[in-house]
């Protein structure tokens, strides 16, 4: 039994503390399901992610069942989703197993966060992204990738106290490819240049402004070779996806579904810093690729989960789009500029997008829907057939702890 997605929606991403996250909610589930052209009573079961709300708001538990019955919504299944920065695309990929497994024939996805009112409870939700009783120890080891490549003189790192660790922990994973693969800063430069181009052409992302890459390069350093333009900034909103059955399709419009060729998950290993080739992304795009019967040859565009820009890099290579090492080049020679010959986040990517982390993934899932319908306006990639997304969360030894591949289209 197949899947597919016949209802997207996101709201604009951005600083809104006023607005609940029933709201965002409200919003967005109730464009994707006129966007599905269905009616909320269609709906069998709903997978809902939220990371930080009970940090955040207390609310530790049944934020899905609260914000969804706050709508008005039935007593159908509610499972509360929770996979850090991969928690959206995790409820898709369940969403996908539930329906190929028969359990219902439509299903609701939604990922929603509400960050902005404590920014400092915010940040300290990352450092319980890892193991917390080895966190001394994953740090170390992760900040000891960077050792051998010294801040340039001149360089102006912020002070100790305004850090983040986070931020330190990306600055040693690009390093590591400077060292690697002779990755340079002006290569990261232009991978955020390019996005914040693209997000000109985004009427829903937190930033539009663009950047050259002379400007990121001088921008304020958040942790070198890091600045804060290839940073994804602290963002509300929320995105939906309504996905169906086979048998479900007759009852809506059939030329505007995208199928869901592969959804993959995996969780990381205990791999050696160099063996790239074992990359958790790598060995579960594979399965993705496998499952959808194409290759990474056969994409058209992608998502790519940047938290930084060197994350694009890193996973661009692990999805086997560009060569192992040649992702900041590639950048850099256009290739993954919309017109090049590998798009890559061309919504603007979470550096200028945004990132609310639960809704992020669907939010990637809005934009290939959006590509693959022909949709999407000034930012269309022509001719796209096949897109891929992939997100990841949270930390496990020297990679992510879990990410998810997802592959869409085909029809």
């Amino acid at each position: 039994m197949a899947s597919h997605v016949i209802g997207v929606a996101m709201t604009a991403f951005g600083r809104r503390p006023e607005v609940p996250v029933k709201q965002l909610v409200a919003e967005a589930v109730s464009a994707a399901i006129e966007d599905a052209g269905i009616a909320l009573t269609d709906v069998r079961a709903s997978f809902f992610a939220c990371a930080l709300q009970g940090a955040l708001e207390g609310q530790h538990a049944v934020a899905g069942q609260i914000a969804l019955r706050a709508m008005g919504l039935g007593t159908w299944p509610v499972v509360n989703v929770e996979n850090a920065c991969a928690s959206g695309d995790t409820a898709l990929y369940l969403a996908d197993a539930h329906v190929r497994a028969g359990l219902a024939d439509v299903v609701l996805v939604v990922g929603v966060e509400r960050m902005t009112f404590d920014k400092a409870c915010a940040f300290e939700w990352f450092t319980g992204a890892w193991d917390v009783h080895e966190a001394d120890r994953t740090v170390a080891g992760l900040l000891a990738l960077g050792d051998g490549v010294e801040t340039p003189p001149g360089v102006e790192e912020p002070p100790a106290e305004r850090k983040s660790l986070f931020m330190d922990v990306y600055a040693a994973l690009a390093k590591f490819h400077f060292k690697q693969y002779g990755l340079t800063d002006r290569q990261l430069a232009s991978v955020a240049a390019k996005d914040h181009t693209h997000s000109v052409l985004n009427p829903l992302a937190q930033y539009r402004k663009p950047f050259t890459t002379a400007e990121i390069l001088a921008a304020p350093v958040i942790s070198w070779p890091i600045t804060l333009p290839m940073c994804a900034p602290i963002t509300d909103g929320a995105a939906a996806v309504v996905v169906c059955s086979d048998e479900f399709l007759s009852r809506v419009d059939r030329r505007r579904a995208v199928p869901i060729a592969a959804a993959e998950l995996g969780s990381g290993s205990d791999r050696a810093p160099a063996d790239l080739g074992n990359h958790l992304s790598r060995r579960t795009a594979a399965r993705a690729y496998e499952r959808a019967g194409i290759g990474p040859d056969d994409v058209d565009l992608a998502e790519i989960h940047d938290a930084t820009s060197f994350g694009e890099i890193l996973q661009s290579e692990s999805l086997g789009l560009v060569p192992p090492g040649d992702g900041g080049a590639a950048a850099e020679a256009g290739e993954t500029t919309l017109g090049g010959r590998m798009p890559i986040n061309v919504s603007g990517g979470l550096v200028s997008k945004g990132h609310p982390i639960a809704a992020t993934g669907l939010a990637k899932t809005f934009e290939l829907v959006t590509q693959l319908r022909g949709e999407a306006g000034a930012r269309q990639v022509p001719g796209a057939r096949w897109g891929i997304s992939q997100g990841g969360g949270g930390f496990l030894g020297i990679e992510d702890a879990s990410t998810c591949v997802t592959i869409l289209g085909g029809k």
